[in-house]
């Protein structure tokens, strides 16, 4: 039985260290998180409230639109002519 418990402890210390190896990791880990970014911006930084930006402008995605209804009727031969190919003029 001695050597039994003998074992468990060994294999607790080994665990024990093992975990707080992980640990060591896990916070170094979460440290190097909070470290600012050291990049160069290639243009200008967008938290700069002075940075110079485009225009904006507004154009209606709906702007051609006209209502068709209620529309006349009409009779459906003088339509279908409004609408029909022109024939090829020859030379």
């Amino acid at each position: 039985m001695v050597a039994l418990s003998g074992a468990k402890s060994a294999a607790s210390a080994v665990g024990d260290r093992h975990s707080r190896f992980i640990w060591l990791l896990l916070a170094l880990g979460a440290l190097s998180g909070c470290m600012p970014a050291t990049t160069h911006m290639a243009s200008a930084d967008p938290a700069d409230p002075a940075a110079k930006v485009a225009p904006v402008g507004y154009r209606s995605t709906i702007a051609p639109y006209t209502s068709l209804r209620p529309a006349t009727p009409a009779p459906w031969r003088g339509r279908n002519e409004a609408v029909k190919p022109q024939p090829k003029q020859e030379r």
